[in-house]
Formats: structure tokens, sequence, C-alpha cells
């Protein structure tokens, strides 16, 4: 389900972004693989904790994060399920192999400032300023060229989407099979 917010020029939006849990895998792989189509750059502005899914907004070109801010990957290993949905194919990437595998075993939880530190969030803010802050951005950014906004996001999302293009089927069919062993 998503609610979308445009101002301004067409090319400027923000989305607020809920995922429904147990949601179809064919619907989920077609969700992040059309986030990449995007053709503008993407902001995430993060308000609170992201403990399922925090893979989607950590995909964005900009990533802001309120002081309130915690991630933690609740929905995979440490409810039995194998890391999935992306997941194991992009916290690896953003945090480096080692350190994203430790976050995807452990149930580790980053708070904002973890998380800046590590270069998931490029910044954090009050909670009432993160969204303030992202219409900044986005209307800074509408002042550039339309060309030179979307080549420059299809040229930062062309290595995202070849390795979930090569991973993604591959981790939701791990994740089936490792549910036969256990099928309560």
């Amino acid at each position: 389900m998503t609610s979308s917010a445009i101002r301004g020029p067409s090319r400027t939006a923000a989305s607020l972004l809920t995922v429904p849990s147990g949601a179809v895998p064919r619907e989920g792989r077609a969700l992040l693989m059309n986030l990449l189509n995007i053709e503008v750059p993407v902001i995430a502005a993060i308000n609170g904790p992201a403990w399922r899914h925090g893979e989607i907004p950590l995909r964005s070109d900009i990533v802001l994060a309120s002081d309130t801010a915690a991630f933690q990957d609740s929905a995979h290993f440490m409810s039995g399920m194998v890391p999935r949905d992306g997941m194991h194919i992009v916290m690896p990437m953003l945090m480096g192999m080692n350190r994203g595998r430790y976050f995807l075993l452990t149930g580790q939880t980053l708070s904002a400032q973890e998380a800046k530190d590590l270069g998931l969030v490029a910044q954090i803010l009050p909670p009432g300023k993160v969204l303030a802050r992202a219409w900044e951005l986005a209307e800074d950014l509408t002042k550039k060229p339309t060309l030179l906004l979307r080549y420059t996001r299809l040229m930062f999302v062309e290595y995202i989407r070849k390795r979930m293009q090569d991973l993604l089927g591959y981790g939701l069919v791990m994740e089936g099979l490792a549910l036969m062993d256990n099928p309560d």
C-alpha cells in the first residue's frame, strides 16, 4: 500500500511506503524492482523504527533519518526464516559483506547514529524536521535538468538492479526450501 504526495513540477514526488507483512513473493519482487525503475533521485525520510524491510528506504539515493530511527531485520532469520526480499542482497552490499551478514544473522538493532556511522544514513534530524528537509532537497533537485537527474539515477541503480535480478529469486527459493523443513 502506498501513499504519495506530489508537489511542484511533475518530477518532484515523495512517497510514504508501507509493505504489508506476508506480501506475496511475486508482488514483493515487483515492488523491489519497480522502485529501481524510478528515473529521478529518490529521497527516503525515515521517521522512526524500521524493523522490517529497512532495505527499501535504505536503497534510496539520499537517506535522511530522525534521531528516533532504528533498523533491524526482525522478519527473517530471527523469526526462523531465510533472509530474502532483497535483505540478503542490500544489507551486505550497503554494510559490507561480513557486517551485513552479522546484522542479518543476529537481529542486531542499529540506532540512527550507528546507521549514519556505517554510511546507511546521510543525515540525522529531529523527528519534526525530517520530512521538511526531504522536501527541501527534492525542491533543490528539481532545479537540475531532467536528463541529468534521469541518467544519474539510472547510473546509480544499475549495479543494484543487476544484483537484484541475479539474486532476488534465489533468496525467495531458499526461503521456500527452508520452510519445507519447518511446516509450522
